[in-house]
């Protein structure tokens, strides 16, 4: 099992971690060492019916902070800006500043 945090564009946001198999994961980060995605770019990639069950079965495992043991990957919702910021899709790619 693989853990995703969810941050998304909303005020009140409370950045929730769940709990994803190896395979729902590759379905959400697809790339070698892949572990940024926004949910706009999975939604143009996996087929609705079957990114729809993949986040069901996500949502269903969240898991309080205090019990995770490492973050594998992050997930943004509505948060498209960030885009530049994750050129590679992964945390150590990313860019600090525009130049």
């Amino acid at each position: 099992m693989k853990n995703i945090q969810v941050i998304d564009g909303a005020r009140n946001c409370r950045y929730p971690i769940y709990s994803a198999t190896d395979d729902e994961f590759a379905i959400i980060f697809p790339g070698e060492g892949q572990d940024i995605e926004f949910i706009e770019d999975a939604i143009c990639r996996v087929e609705k019916v079957k990114l729809e069950g993949v986040m069901r079965r996500i949502w269903s495992r969240e898991i309080e902070k205090p019990q995770v043991l490492g973050i594998h990957g992050t997930l943004f919702y509505e948060l498209d800006f960030k885009k530049v910021f994750y050129p590679t899709k992964k945390e150590a790619g990313m860019v600090f500043s525009l130049k």
